[in-house]
């Protein structure tokens, strides 16, 4: 990957170069995070999920005996019940507030497709996972981008928020542990959003992506939804990223309005009309077996995570990181001392000669001196060996 390839857009982290840039003509911005669908480098730290789920260890749970018989006509329009009651198992909300989406990014893009009309903003915190943005975007609405700080370690910036508020207002967007640092929201901190919703923007709707929540350390607390704190509260979520089954294309919403539901509802059978019934029972299965699929995934996360924590600090005269409060992925930065401008697109272009695989800052509105790391996507065996040669990269970056 050249040199040129890393001239992003800094202000939209597009991961396009400039020329491509004025000849894109989409309604959703390109962004080269596209790439990781076709790239897979032997040493891959630029995934954020947990190791992939198979086929045969999802047929190995108890419910499946049946699946011979499964009639692959259309599902609901809301999602089947099964799968709605083991979503609710989680987040603690009754399954008739649930609708199931393929994947959270299509759920954002309906809820803004529905809530909002031209001339109507959205306020979004980033860095934030691509689509987040570009979903918004696609769909005719206003962003005002929120960047939060690696400085004060992509802590929530109230103040900030509270300047972008309006009566024009009608989204505020933000994920709960964030893509790309792992970083989670406190409930005071959502309490006091709303309040300040309530004051600026009284119709806007509050969405939580809360795909990592999940995610949590060996035997760390997993953090509660805030599906059941407040009714003008969406999450959002999967089982792609936390379970390792991305291939299902199974999310869902929260939404406790009704009226809303209803729209979303209209709005999905619009679009997809219905999630896949196959699809949907795996879906199902795999998440009432959740905490037997979760206990050993927290495990190897737990120390995935100490085996980096020791290989950044063994890296801090050239490395800084925000360490992650949950999921299997965080945000590192290539110190200004130790790299010039020169020396950054040095380290991108060594990556591929040592099998090397990083998401860019850039994609997600940070700068290209930031990358985001994934640490749990990798064998065990295989996480230590490209840390070493990612150490190989900077030693020639740097030189």
């Amino acid at each position: 990957m050249n040199a040129l390839q890393h001239t992003f857009d800094e202000k939209r982290g597009t991961g396009v170069d400039e020329a491509h840039a004025h000849a894109w003509r989409g309604r959703f911005p390109r962004n080269e995070i596209i790439s990781l669908l076709d790239v897979n480098r032997p040493f891959n730290l630029a995934e954020s999920t947990s190791q992939d789920l198979t086929v045969g260890a999802l047929l190995d749970l108890a419910g499946l005996d049946g699946i011979r018989n499964l009639k692959l006509g259309y599902g609901t329009s809301a999602g089947s019940l099964a799968l709605r009651e083991a979503i609710a198992e989680g987040c603690g909300v009754p399954a008739e507030q649930i609708i199931t989406t393929q994947g959270t990014a299509l759920g954002l893009f309906l809820l803004a497709f529905e809530v909002c009309r031209p001339g109507d903003e959205a306020v979004l915190a980033t860095p934030c996972f691509p689509p987040s943005r570009d979903c918004l975007l696609g769909a005719g609405v206003d962003v005002r981008d929120i960047k939060l700080s690696f400085e004060q370690g992509y802590r929530l910036d109230l103040q900030h928020i509270e300047a972008s508020l309006s009566s024009k207002t009608k989204l505020v967007s933000l994920a709960s542990p964030q893509n790309p640092a792992g970083v989670q929201t406190s409930r005071a901190d959502i309490e006091k959003l709303l309040v300040l919703m309530e004051r600026h923007s009284p119709e806007a709707i509050l969405f939580v992506d809360e795909t990592y929540r999940e995610a949590a350390y060996g035997d760390n607390a997993v953090a509660n939804s805030f599906a059941a704190l407040d009714a003008r509260i969406v999450t959002g979520a999967s089982v792609s990223k936390a379970l390792g089954a991305p291939g299902l294309r199974t999310g869902w919403l929260t939404v406790a309005d009704g009226d809303l539901r209803a729209r979303l509802t209209v709005a999905k059978m619009n679009t997809v009309i219905s999630g896949s019934v196959l699809d949907e029972t795996l879906a199902t299965v795999l998440l009432r077996h959740r905490e037997g699929v979760f206990a050993p995934r927290r495990q190897l996360l737990a120390h995935a995570l100490k085996e980096l924590a020791q290989w950044c600090e063994s890296e801090r005269e050239r490395i800084e990181w925000v360490r992650p409060d949950a999921g299997a992925l965080c945000c590192v930065r290539l110190r200004a001392e130790a790299f010039d401008e020169a020396a950054v697109s040095r380290f991108w272009d060594l990556l591929p000669g040592r099998d090397l695989q990083l998401a860019s800052g850039a994609w997600f509105g940070e700068s290209s001196r930031v990358f985001r790391l994934g640490f749990g996507y990798l064998p065990p065996a295989r996480l230590q060996p490209a840390l070493s040669a990612l150490s190989l990269v900077l030693d020639a970056a740097a030189a």
